[in-house]
């Protein structure tokens, strides 16, 4: 128990740091748009100040009405349109600036989004692989698509709706005090009340927002991990460890919810019950017309007074929800922060260009945290060649692939093309020189045409078909309703075969001289799987390839086939030199990655 609650403490220390960090990472993130939100800021109080105008004109009209009912005489018709036309006018000036307010937050908070996300691509592009497994997929996709639209309500909007709703009750409430200080009292006697219980029920409140942020995040993460682990979790039942991992998540979520919400929900009801427009009204006409028959105000004025209390809601509200969105922008622009702060991979100063397309792995060791993936791995790949890295799951091949790519640097050894090591390569140079095609083909949301064109955008139309004529695309193309301009989404429906028939298009109009082949044809149909292998094969024609392959015999033609297990090359040579019994470990390794691909073979099927 005391473990509990030293550990629930150092939790709750944990996020009100957090929560500190998170107000200085978003006063950092608005800083370049200040001043524009300073100019929002600026028209939104004027704006609230016209407010008190049509007020006044009401008042007015009252009075004059009042007056000649008094005196059975016809108002002044002059003096009433007099306070109509300020009225109207007032009304008017006040939307515009209200208006113009809001448009330059919008334009402030299309800038800071753009910017922000724009960076974030860039940082995250040039990010090393490790970074993505320190990072969940789910945590990826909350900062850079989330966390940028949680910053919206708070660039876009409160700076504007949180002036006019503090400047517009005060601006009024100085008018009514103007007007009779004892109407001024009695709009806003419930106040004292609704703070002293708000104030008791917020106690700690950033610290808490931290923490359920925390978990919303936890709950985010697991789901992705569940979902692309599904098959698993299908074939083994409940008992799948990504499946407890969400359930874990989900309740700590919901306790933490009820722990916070319920008695913050049952304090806000009642603080709510004070500044209920009925009781407003009852309270203000109830003790306003006591006032009025003893002499000291108008009745106009007490309607006028009975207004300005019916205001206190909505602008409690509105300033409550305000401070609610910056509890959570808070923790949003920290998260962004984050992943701003990624460590690229250095860049070299002094670039060289490689001499040749062939490959050398140089005694190369890799490690994920604690788990070794590579152990001192050596391997030449000659220009023009094919090798087929083959191996039990988890032997090291796709990292090995991923090294090749410069998706990281290896903690000892060298990879070097054309003998320039990698790390004296332009990541410009590098990707001209190396594609991919990978198992899942990650197509943008764009149309097909800027999907092929992704790493050639200059290419012309007719370029661009030839190379889908050559991965067998280009008819199932031309057959959609608009073609090449047909826009990738969840309704277009193409079949995994032809999302990857459009990927290997992709890499035939990149051209580029080495190309790897990430298990290309795992995740579809035979009937798919031989129209790809058929554009693979042109594809691959005159290249240095690495090919991962699915199942071994698909790669028989292969100049040299690496087997691969627990991160170490246990035998290299072609087909016919791996069937000798003297490669006992290779033959194992071999022996247990077919068991693997027929269990995967039975389970595409």
């Amino acid at each position: 128990m005391a473990d509990d609650v030293a550990d629930e403490s150092t939790a709750q220390t944990g996020d009100k740091a957090k929560a500190v960090e998170g107000k200085a990472a978003l006063n950092r993130a608005m800083k370049p748009i200040q001043g524009r939100l300073n100019c929002g800021r600026a028209l939104a109080a004027i704006s609230g100040l016209l407010s008190v105008a049509p007020y006044a004109a009401l008042v007015s009209i009252g009075d004059v009405l009042l007056r000649a009912w008094q005196q059975h005489t016809q108002p002044d018709a002059n003096t009433v349109w007099r306070y109509v036309f300020i009225l109207v006018g007032a009304y008017m000036l006040r939307s515009f600036l209200y208006f113009a307010a809001l448009s330059i937050t919008h334009f402030a908070d299309c800038t800071l989004g753009a910017g922000i996300r724009r960076a974030m691509a860039d940082s995250l592009g040039r990010a090393p692989l490790s970074t993505f497994n320190a990072s969940t997929s789910g945590m990826i996709r909350k900062s850079i698509h989330d966390d940028v639209e949680t910053l919206h309500a708070l660039v876009a909007h409160w700076p504007v709706e949180g002036t006019a709703a503090t400047v517009t009750p005060l601006a009024l409430f100085a008018y009514i005090v103007v007007l009779d200080w004892r109407l001024a009292l009695l709009s806003i006697a419930t106040l004292p009340l609704y703070f002293g219980i708000q104030m008791f029920s917020m106690a700690g409140m950033s610290e808490k927002t931290a923490l359920m942020d925390t978990k919303i995040s936890n709950v985010s993460s697991t789901m992705v991990e569940f979902a692309s682990g599904i098959a698993v979790v299908k074939a083994f039942g409940r008992s799948g460890h990504s499946l407890r991992q969400y359930e874990r998540a989900a309740d700590d979520f919901i306790k933490q919810y009820n722990d916070w919400c319920g008695p913050l929900v049952r304090w806000c009801a009642i603080a709510e019950a004070f500044i209920a427009p009925a009781l407003l009204t009852a309270i203000n006409l109830a003790v306003g017309m006591l006032l009025v028959q003893a002499g000291y105000v108008t009745a106009p004025q007490v309607l006028a007074a009975t207004l300005t209390a019916m205001m206190l809601p909505s602008t409690i509200t509105t300033i409550g929800n305000m401070q609610w969105s910056y509890q959570l922008a808070g923790a949003a622009a920290l998260r962004i922060e984050r992943n701003l702060r990624v460590t690229p991979l250095a860049e070299t100063t002094q670039p060289k260009h490689p001499n040749g397309y062939d490959v050398a792995i140089d005694h190369v060791t890799y490690a994920y945290g604690p788990t070794t993936a590579l152990d001192n791995v050596s391997l030449n790949v000659a220009a023009g060649t094919m090798t087929a890295l083959i191996g039990p799951s988890g032997s090291g091949k796709s990292t090995l692939a991923t090294l090749i790519a410069r998706f990281d640097d290896p903690a000892e050894g060298s990879i070097s093309i054309g003998g320039v090591d990698l790390r004296d390569i332009t990541s410009e140079e590098l990707y001209r020189t190396v594609g991919f095609v990978l198992q899942d083909p990650q197509l943008i949301r764009a149309s097909i045409r800027d999907n092929i064109a992704l790493g050639r955008p200059d290419a012309t139309l007719e370029q661009i078909r030839t190379a889908a004529k050559a991965a067998f695309i280009d008819d199932e193309i031309m057959a959609l309703e608009h073609g090449y301009d047909t826009v990738i989404d969840g309704r277009v429906g193409l079949s995994g075969g032809q999302e990857q028939r459009i990927a290997i298009a992709r890499a035939l109009l990149k051209d580029t001289p080495i190309l790897i082949l990430d298990e290309a044809t795992a995740s579809v149909d035979p009937e798919s799987e031989a129209q790809i292998q058929q554009a693979l094969n042109a594809l691959v024609a005159g290249r240095t390839v690495i090919v991962i392959a699915h199942k071994p015999s698909a790669v028989v033609g292969a100049d040299q086939m690496v087997v691969m297990d627990r991160g170490e090359i246990v035998a290299c040579g072609t087909h016919e030199q791996l069937a000798d019994e003297t490669h006992v470990r290779a033959l194992d390794a071999v022996a247990r990655h077919n068991r693997i691909a027929a269990q995967e073979g039975a389970y595409h099927a």
